[in-house]
């Protein structure tokens, strides 16, 4: 039987439940694979609108991943995998710019390209903040600087004027002294690739469930796991001890009302005007959990 594959996502959780022992200590038979760092960063230069829904038609080798739940509930839909309702997660996110940067306040951002992620977490959250102060059409968002460890170089670099960023690259620049002008928490959803035994589902959620108690009681002695994946480039300004815990698992269902509200948004916003959405169905998408 093989081994349940585990890859870390942005995130502590992977890396604190297998530095402790605990992905062991539930019994999971499993191989985990770091494959989010890379020394020049090239790993996560996908180019211009690649994003979370592309590497999911492309296919992810890992049991479990997860994207902003936008993304994995359409996702699941058009068949790509199926939405684990078990669980979700919340990032911490913003649109920063540089401290010199003309934008004081989020209706200065009208007409400012804001580097994205194209139908990724950081695409819908920067319009559902926005939208409260910027009408449609004055939203303008950037898909050309490629996925988050890129994107955020670029801001870094000062190459672009305002970019959305979350969890890790989010710490970076505030830390740097780039100025967050709004704040855009985006919930994430788990992908369920393949048929894996849903035992092993269980025991993989139930060492992560350690991972984030101990996040909460101490995340300061767990930051450093950030370094694992940012590229080497970076190593050498990063204060990880200044950072905080960044994307959070929330031990509750994903619900149906949760769905169907989501895809309405999306529906109503044209996201996947190119693509189509799949069924739209909460029953046809979502795992079934073995009780």
């Amino acid at each position: 039987m093989r081994k349940f594959v585990i890859e870390p996502h942005f995130r502590l959780q992977e890396w604190v439940a297998e530095e402790k022992g605990y992905f062991k200590e539930v019994g999971l038979d499993y191989e985990f694979r770091e494959l989010v760092q890379s020394t020049g960063g090239a790993h996560h230069d996908k180019g211009d609108r690649v994003g979370a829904f592309q590497s999911f038609e492309k296919g992810r080798a890992a049991d479990v991943s997860c994207a902003c739940h936008w993304t994995v509930g359409v996702a699941a839909s058009s068949g790509m995998g199926k939405l684990y309702p078990e669980l979700y997660s919340v990032a911490p996110c913003g649109v920063f710019v540089p401290a010199d940067s003309p934008v004081k306040s989020p209706e200065d951002l009208a007409g400012v390209p804001i580097s994205v992620g194209y139908q990724s977490g950081s695409h819908y959250a920067t319009i559902q903040a926005l939208e409260q102060y910027v009408r449609p059409d004055r939203i303008n968002l950037s898909f050309a600087d490629g996925m988050l460890f890129k994107r955020m170089e670029m801001l870094l670099d000062r190459n672009v004027p305002a970019c959305t960023l979350f969890s890790g690259p989010y710490y970076l620049a505030e830390q740097l002294g780039f100025r967050k002008v709004i704040d855009a928490t985006f919930m994430i959803a788990t992908m369920i690739h393949g048929s894996p035994d849903p035992e092993d589902l269980r025991k993989y959620f139930k060492a992560l469930r350690w991972a984030q108690r101990d996040i909460d009681l101490r995340h300061d002695r767990y930051t450093h796991y950030y370094m694992r994946e940012f590229p080497l480039r970076w190593h050498g300004v990063m204060d990880t001890r200044r950072w905080g815990p960044g994307e959070r698992l929330v031990f509750e269902p994903y619900t149906r009302e949760t769905f169907d509200e989501t895809f309405r948004w999306i529906a109503e916003h044209g996201i996947f005007a190119d693509t189509g959405m799949g069924s739209g169905k909460y029953e046809s998408a979502i795992a079934t959990v073995a009780s």
